[in-house]
């Protein structure tokens, strides 16, 4: 175990670095001068190089980095270069409403796609497998965007069950946070969901033909037993690694939803910094991202030793 989490640890360390240089460097690249943006186009040449220089915005992207990456190491990730405020401080005002959503939209699309793909497995043929399979297939081709509007134009503009935008705190209220949080976590669950369901009841159709399966029927085991024991477990594999990538990504990739929802959020949060090229602010997010990244893969990880015991016996 313990060189188990010093390879990942190092693992976190290689990503981190690897991650942020690159954002820096592509922050750098020429479209546009963050002076000009932050100064205001009405600017005199004196107030944007007064700006330039404040910021050190004349620093290459390697010199950049390193002053970055020295105070990100004592737990500093800079002030905005728009907002001048804490980026620390405001990932932490701004991740709980991201990961809620992230939480919220995974339950949905495990409770949507595990029982479904089961049954499709054990019947397949029948009218809910072919259904499934159309519906999954629907999940994922629609675009996200287009699920929000629709969610929005359906439930919050004409029968007004929920808000059209903003958020309120799961501390403020409980029944309001869930009205709010509801349709953006249905948009997000939808492409998983189906991808879910593909997948595991693929597996678990391949595993019903295993010989131990038939040997666990042969000993007149219910079929709920044999499905849920011995079929459910050795088939999760796949599907763990997929919720742990895609776990991942929905953090990232909640850019869409929250701004369509107009959700204060690390998406909505990250797509303001790179309008305004506020690389510091970008970097911040995207270290804090590729973080999440790796503790959650590295969860998973270790979550296959519970699923299937040969993983342990083997270290």
């Amino acid at each position: 175990m313990g060189r188990y989490l010093l390879r990942r640890f190092v693992y976190l360390i290689a990503v981190l670095i690897a991650v942020t240089f690159t954002v820096t460097v592509m922050m750098s690249l020429p479209s546009g001068d963050p002076a000009v943006v932050l100064a205001g186009e009405d600017a005199s040449p004196e107030q944007i190089e007064a700006v330039r220089q404040a910021l050190h915005l004349d620093d290459g992207p390697i010199e950049r980095y390193f002053r970055w990456l020295g105070d990100a190491v004592q737990g500093d990730l800079g002030n905005s270069l728009r907002t001048r405020e804490d980026v620390l401080g405001t990932i932490r005002q701004r991740l709980p409403v991201t990961l809620e959503l992230v939480v919220l939209a995974q339950a949905l699309a495990l409770l949507f796609a595990v029982p479904i793909a089961v049954y499709s497995a054990y019947r397949p043929g029948k009218i809910l497998d072919t259904t499934s399979t159309v519906g999954s297939f629907l999940f994922i081709s629609v675009p996200t965007f287009v699920t929000g509007i629709f969610l929005i134009k359906f439930f919050a503009s004409e029968l007004r069950w929920v808000p059209t935008n903003g958020w309120t705190y799961l501390t403020d209220d409980f029944t309001d946070n869930l009205r709010s949080a509801i349709c953006p976590a249905i948009a997000l669950a939808l492409e998983p969901a189906g991808i879910y369901q593909r997948l595991l009841r693929s597996d678990m159709r391949h595993t019903l033909d295993e010989d131990f399966i038939m040997m666990a029927e042969s000993k007149g085991l219910t079929p709920r037993r044999v499905l849920f024991r011995h079929s459910l477990r050795p088939s999760s594999f796949s599907l763990l690694t997929l919720i742990g990538i895609i776990s991942a990504r929905m953090v990232g990739g909640s850019v869409v939803v929250e701004s369509i929802f107009g959700l204060p959020g690390l998406g909505r949060m990250l797509v303001d910094a790179i309008n305004f090229r506020d690389f510091v602010t970008v970097q911040g997010v995207v270290a804090v991202v590729a973080i999440g990244y790796v503790v959650i893969n590295s969860i998973v990880d270790l979550a296959y030793g519970f699923i299937d015991p040969r993983v342990r016996a083997h270290g």
